[in-house]
């Protein structure tokens, strides 16, 4: 009974974690509405990562993402778990997580699908170099 318990850590928590980081979780359409303006108004490019609480890569690749928020604090970054908003989530034709949408003023400029940390540090170096 209960959740997984890893060798260096107890229980495994149902979210993932992107602590120490300045990742938004975005848990409605109102949520994803306001950082959106937010960001417009900012001038601030969006990376948006629609992840799954139960897939491991997802898992894997969070405490990256987490610390490319810090890195990058001239991109707004934000979460949303494709279970919590569903609806939501179909609009954006998730196919696989983790799927990374990069939007400039509410507007997809690029797109991967996968926890591919070299790609995914790639795009994410680019876009923050170059706002």
């Amino acid at each position: 009974m209960g959740g997984c318990v890893g060798k260096d850590r107890s229980i495994v928590e149902d979210k993932l974690d992107f602590k120490g980081g300045n990742v938004h979780v975005i848990t409605t359409k109102e949520d994803w509405d306001q950082k959106i303006a937010e960001a417009n108004k900012d001038g601030k490019i969006v990376v948006a990562n629609f992840s799954a609480s139960w897939c491991g890569p997802c898992r894997v690749i969070a405490p990256v993402y987490a610390e490319m928020s810090k890195t990058y604090p001239q991109l707004m970054f934000l979460t949303i778990d494709v279970d919590d908003l569903m609806d939501f989530s179909s609009t954006w034709d998730i196919r696989a997580t983790p799927t990374f949408f990069f939007l400039k003023n509410g507007q997809q400029i690029d797109k991967l699908v996968g926890a591919n940390r070299p790609e995914l540090e790639k795009k994410v170096q680019a876009l923050g170099e170059g706002s």
